[in-house]
């Protein structure tokens, strides 16, 4: 019995330090090495490009309601989804028809995702369909032509994957980043 049990041991110590220590260090390393942005998070000057930014107003295009993300920081703490409300939840139905009504006031006319939320509340892209929903609003507000927006968006606009798998989507982030540049801030 003494035997079996120091072959456990032996055997339980092997693979933690097999899979508890060898095999992180080794994925890191590859990881920091191949795919450092991705590694470390895609991170940019102003935010992760893997993470929603609170964006207001028609000044911007914005993202999905994700009201819980907090601006990243050295003391913020960013909040992730647990405590979405059900679909016959009153609290979704005030957040969605106030977040309409918002949209509506800004000149945009409300999308699906513009209103609801993603499952992470960390979804930081947008369907074409809601950029381009956002186009005249942001056009009358920059004094920039729609189609320049247009064309921001389909210069930034993610392909679906292989060709087949997926919607196209636009980060937004990318996209504001790329509309501060085209001034009339």
């Amino acid at each position: 019995m003494l035997k079996n049990l120091k072959r456990s041991l032996i055997s339980c110590l092997l693979l933690l330090v097999i899979c508890g220590l060898i095999y992180p260090l080794i994925g890191t390393g590859i990881s920091q090495a191949l795919f450092k942005f991705q590694a470390n998070g895609s991170e940019i000057k102003q935010g992760s490009l893997l993470i929603e930014q609170n964006w207001k107003g028609p000044k911007w295009f914005q993202g999905r309601n994700d009201g819980s993300v907090l601006t990243l920081g050295p003391d913020k703490v960013l909040v992730s989804g647990t405590n979405q409300p059900g679909p016959r939840s009153k609290q979704l139905t005030q957040s969605v028809e106030a977040r309409a009504q918002q949209l509506i006031k800004d000149g945009i006319l409300p999308k699906n995702d513009l209103v609801t939320t993603s499952g992470s509340l960390l979804d930081p892209d947008i369907s074409l369909q809601d950029a381009r929903a956002q186009v005249m609003a942001i056009s009358r507000y920059r004094h920039i032509k729609p189609e320049e927006l247009y064309a921001l968006i389909q210069k930034l606009t993610v392909q679906r994957q292989f060709g087949f798998l997926g919607e196209p989507y636009v980060n937004v982030l990318q996209l504001n980043i790329a509309l501060s540049k085209l001034g009339n801030n």
